[in-house]
């Protein structure tokens, strides 16, 4: 059976990544496996670099409890039916070289330049762990940082960014594989510039996330997505945060703060791609989506090995 994997969750059923806990993170793992997810990429906030080393340092020693099944029991967590915890197999890093103007739901004062310095600073004693990192590529500086991001072997996936099609692609062509939620938090597409979501469908060979529950992308936009990109390309993520799961309603109007404004997905990556195949989506392509293409995208961090 193939490995079902989400590359990009922040939490789900009331846990999220801003815990110093690591039972929080197991909780995680068990309830994304519950839904049949095999693994797991854990997205972690923008905040203080001091902060986000804190989340780093929690999401490291779960994975290491994780090692076996049997320490994974002894560490207090358990198959939720006959399914077993997804595995956490990396951190996401959603930020800090983002573009405060395409925050979206993310603290857009956490923002800080891409920099060497800061760059060192935010990952040292983490390159083993850290897997994908969200940066804007039209940010000063950014550039040169995708092209050391890209030279350690973690993958630099451009978004929550202002990026121009052009700006898009010298991002990709300093070494960017992905594009993080394509159209959500990022330039919107014009007829005089379609921007980075013109560069993520139109080139075959970029990787793009798509989260695929019923708020974030209209039906229209999905349709676009499948009919014009490269299907092997196309990464189906949940955006789940700690909200989701966690009242009914929010199945129904979306994961939303007290202004409306979409703070994460409302579904597993397994839900999204059966609600894609009930609508009448090739279930072959989609199934693709969370499986073979997120296991493809990630040997280029050398993650699976």
């Amino acid at each position: 059976m193939k490995k079902v994997i989400d590359i990009h969750t922040h939490g789900i059923g009331g846990y999220d990544t801003k815990t110093i806990t690591e039972a929080e993170i197991l909780k995680i793992a068990e309830t994304h496996g519950s839904y049949g997810v095999s693994e797991i990429i854990l997205a972690v906030y923008p905040a203080t670099i001091k902060a986000m080393r804190e989340n780093m340092a929690v999401i490291k020693k779960a994975m290491e409890m994780q090692v076996g099944i049997d320490s994974f029991r002894d560490a207090g967590s358990k198959e939720i039916g006959n399914s077993r915890p997804a595995k956490v197999i990396g951190i996401h890093l959603e930020g800090p070289f983002l573009n405060p103007s395409k925050c979206g739901a993310l603290n857009a004062m956490a923002f800080i330049k891409p920099t060497e310095k800061n760059f060192k600073e935010l990952i040292d004693g983490f390159e083993d762990v850290v897997k994908i990192i969200t940066i804007a590529s039209e940010v000063e500086g950014a550039i040169v940082l995708i092209k050391r991001i890209a030279g350690m072997g973690i993958i630099a996936s451009m978004g929550h960014s202002d990026a121009t099609y052009t700006e898009a692609e010298a991002g990709y062509n300093a070494g960017a594989k992905g594009i993080t939620h394509i159209f959500n938090a990022m330039r919107s597409f014009h007829h005089r510039e379609p921007g980075i979501s013109g560069f993520g469908l139109l080139n075959q060979d970029v990787y793009i996330e798509v989260i695929a529950d019923p708020y974030h992308l209209h039906p229209k936009t999905l349709k676009l997505i499948f009919k014009v990109k490269n299907p092997e390309r196309i990464i189906i993520v949940s955006d789940t945060v700690k909200k989701t799961k966690t009242l009914p309603h929010l199945e129904t109007h979306g994961v939303t703060d007290a202004h409306g404004k979409l703070l994460g997905g409302c579904m597993s990556v397994i839900e999204s791609a059966e609600r894609l195949i009930e609508i009448g989506y090739d279930k072959g392509i989609i199934n693709q989506c969370i499986t073979e293409n997120p296991e493809r995208y990630l040997r280029q961090s050398q993650i699976i090995r």
